[in-house]
């Protein structure tokens, strides 16, 4: 039986010096131990300074309403050096419009937001709900599959491949270039330089630059290539932003909804009274598709640099300095949310989690997101669906997206 937060507890303290204390190592992701690191900042030191790490220097901030002091206050706290904790080198670096301030960034933004607009997402709906019907009905009976790899990956990318109008049989390429693009090269790995991750994306770049042509001498439609390629304010790009704001769309398209669909299923069956709340009451699912994206967090963080001298949480940062949002924390506060670290599909204000962000940054897929969630969760409820995780998760490496490589599950017939 897989565990539940709980039970980690016991197991590592985080008993370190303080000072020592570093959240953003990987491996403490990978294991599933970060949470009692979490805790101790929050509790101790909510914003909290690393000296000492991988990634250089960075403040830690880990409580709900500084983080959303800091992602707010994009004047203060900006993006344009990047939003993860670790610093690209200047040559592999890639403009999108998520490292932009105003004006290019609202203008870059909002010539792709037609495409999760609501008028667009009700004619999604009806084929999202169809190809949900199609995986789950294609699914393996009385034996054991990887439901990210059957499910999470599946649903996801076909959504994708639709929002960018991208070859259907060639949709695999998305989930492949969204994982090497969040992947930090390390020695061993399968990306393992800087050389190496480019080059992977440099192929990406010339795919989509294919797709664009075809686009930009077509009559503009509804997809994200083809609105991109006729907005005023995107139409000149060079290569490496066109190739950022690609990976961006790609990677949010893809990795919040893809950890989600498989951390739902995992809460589910670590907390069965859920389950039958759900079952019993079917119209809980919006509400349980809020509670799993808090619940999962699938962005840990998001990183911005101090443009000017500010104060957080009464600590002092420094122009330059490097301040990343641990959102992951945030969701556990229980300052804000009560019984934090419980799954509880049908707790209050169950939309009130820091997983999309806040501020001009705020996800842009956020409702689609959601959509493909409760889809997928109405149609297990209504197919009578018993889906038992047979296993331990498996959980990637990574400090920035808090997912999966593999989740074992079985359907008796």
């Amino acid at each position: 039986m897989t565990r539940r937060l709980e039970d980690y507890r016991a197991d590592d303290t985080c008993v370190i010096p303080l000072s020592n204390l570093d959240v953003s190592e990987s491996k403490r992701f990978q294991d599933d131990s970060i949470w009692a690191c979490f805790e101790r900042l929050r509790k101790e030191d909510p914003v909290h300074y690393c000296q000492n790490s991988t990634h250089g220097p960075y403040w830690s901030v880990t409580k709900y309403r500084d983080i959303v002091a800091v992602d707010t206050n994009h004047h203060a706290f900006s993006s344009e050096q990047g939003v993860t904790i670790v610093d690209v080198p200047g040559e592999h670096w890639t403009q999108s419009f998520i490292k932009m301030g105003p004006p290019k960034h609202a203008e870059q933004r909002n010539t792709v937001s037609p495409i999760v607009g609501p008028e667009s997402l009700t004619k999604l709906e009806t084929l999202i709900r169809s190809r949900v019907r199609s995986i789950l009905d294609g699914l393996p009976r009385n034996e054991d599959f990887n439901w990210v790899n059957k499910v999470s990956i599946e649903l996801t990318t076909q959504t994708l491949a639709t929002l960018f109008d991208f070859p259907f049989e060639d949709r695999r390429l998305l989930t492949y270039w969204s994982d090497v693009a969040v992947t930090a090269p390390k020695a061993g790995h399968a990306i393992d330089s800087w050389d190496k991750r480019s080059s992977i994306l440099s192929e990406c770049l010339d795919y989509f630059t294919g797709l664009w042509n075809e686009r930009i001498n077509a009559e503009p439609r509804l997809d994200l290539i083809s609105l991109m390629a006729h907005s005023p304010a995107t139409r000149h790009m060079e290569p490496s932003e066109f190739l950022g704001n690609v990976i961006l769309l790609i990677v949010g398209g893809n990795d919040t909804t893809r950890n989600s669909i498989t951390g739902g299923l995992l809460f589910i069956n670590q907390y069965p009274s859920e389950l039958r709340k759900l079952a019993d009451n079917p119209k809980l699912v919006s509400s349980a598709v809020s509670e799993i994206i808090r619940y999962q967090t699938p962005i840990a963080h998001m990183r911005r640099t101090a443009a000017v001298d500010s104060v957080v949480g009464g600590k002092q940062i420094r122009k330059g300095d490097k301040v990343v949002m641990w959102y992951i924390s945030g969701n556990r506060d229980e300052e804000i949310i009560e019984n934090a670290n419980s799954f509880v599909i049908d707790r209050k204000n169950v939309r009130q989690h820091l997983s999309f962000g806040f501020g001009i940054h705020r996800c842009l897929g956020r409702h689609l997101a959601e959509l493909q969630l409760r889809v997928l969760w109405e149609e297990i409820l209504q197919a009578g669906l018993e889906i038992q995780v047979v296993g331990e998760p498996e959980r990637i490496a990574s400090n920035f997206v808090h997912g999966y490589s593999a989740l074992p599950v079985r359907i008796e017939a």
